[in-house]
């Protein structure tokens, strides 16, 4: 997901209108500080770049100067996408029927920040999107300029790329070729994902959303792949991930109780990096006993470690066993369970957590059950 979708939705022929009449509308809004002028423009800029990279996947295909890997990766793509509205009801429109060539890896880039010695982030608010936790950046120069203020304000930074996001519905979002990387099923999973965004969006609730969004993408990815007569998934390296993301939010969690704790700033400061030493070390142990050395997240634990760089564990599947026991209530009936999903969102947010923790607790009994 991404943050900045304030424009009209529309067809292509009426994007120029759409900027024409936009851009005195955010220049005036934003007139109050030249720091948020330069982002939002950016932004700007970035957005209407893509959206001029857009060819339709058809003529990509077509086309005989396009190579043949692109070719039969766009073919099947389209297959996902045709599936998508037709057996997981997810919105039927011209979303991933069009294709961009970025050339760069990331579309991209986002900063995430926290304070030195807490895990509360650095919130930022949108037009549509509403509150995230990061700031997204289209050049990878602009995002590590933008950390290296933030670090001289004290702050723990991460910057990190993405290969794809959603604008809610409000364009017809492209098959990005910095997607082109994964594999066909992952590349169909992804557009699973993305389309739920636009099915149903709540603002302010990154874990809802993005646990939702993966949800979909789980069980449509297992529907997707039952309807070519293909067995479940065994994910490579799924095991090993699962145990990389515990490892983490164990780590976290300390920090957490720690950082709350009745130790002053020094001491803060040395518990911190004690426990980044910790979780080193718990890794290694994990990495040569239970992986027979894979080291495919040595890159990442090496390097350097802040609060920043924990933020985004956790927020894809919180509630995931959540949404899947309501999928079983509803019967796997997609309508039912869009219908349910949206009364959630709808609560006050007390009351949507105190639901889904009931759905968690009865995820839970049910796996005890079946064991």
């Amino acid at each position: 997901m991404h943050e900045f979708f304030v424009f009209k939705r529309c067809s292509r022929p009426a994007l120029d209108r759409v900027f024409t009449r936009f851009v005195p509308l955010l220049l005036g809004a934003l007139l109050s500080g030249c720091s948020s002028l330069g982002y939002y423009g950016q932004l700007a800029e970035g957005q209407w770049q893509l959206l001029r990279a857009r060819q339709p996947v058809q003529q990509v295909i077509a086309d005989p100067a396009t190579p043949p890997h692109l070719r039969e990766h766009l073919r099947v793509a389209q297959k996902a996408r045709a599936f998508a509205s037709a057996q997981l009801k997810l919105p039927d429109n011209g979303s991933y029927r069009v294709y961009a060539a970025l050339g760069r890896p990331y579309v991209v880039w986002n900063v995430f920040a926290t304070p030195e010695l807490s895990l509360q982030p650095v919130t930022h608010c949108f037009p549509i999107a509403g509150c995230v936790a990061y700031r997204g950046y289209y050049q990878q120069g602009a995002a590590r300029g933008a950390a290296a203020l933030m670090r001289e304000q004290g702050l723990d930074v991460y910057v990190g790329g993405v290969e794809a996001y959603s604008t809610l519905g409000w364009f017809d979002d492209p098959i990005l070729s910095s997607m082109l990387g994964w594999g066909e099923e992952r590349l169909a999973t992804v557009i699973f994902h993305e389309l739920a965004h636009q099915r149903f969006y709540v603002q302010d609730d990154t874990e809802f959303n993005e646990s939702f969004a993966s949800f979909v993408e789980q069980e449509g990815t297992r529907q997707w792949r039952a309807s070519r007569g293909l067995p479940p998934v065994e994910e490579d390296g799924a095991a090993q991930r699962e145990q990389f993301i515990r490892l983490v939010l164990a780590s976290r969690e300390r920090l957490q109780a720690m950082y709350s704790g009745p130790l002053n700033d020094a001491g803060k400061r040395a518990a911190k990096q004690a426990e980044f030493e910790r979780l080193r070390r718990e890794y290694r142990q994990v990495r040569d006993r239970d992986w027979a050395g894979d080291r495919r997240f040595d890159g990442w634990m090496y390097g350097p470690l802040n609060n920043a760089k924990l933020l985004p564990f956790g927020l894809y599947d919180q509630w995931v066993p959540a949404f899947s026991q309501l999928f079983s209530e509803v019967g796997g009936d997609w309508p039912r369970f869009y219908q349910r999903v949206e009364a959630l969102g709808q609560l006050p947010v007390a009351q949507r957590k105190a639901e889904l923790q009931r759905l968690m607790g009865k995820a839970r009994s049910h796996r005890t059950y079946a064991n």
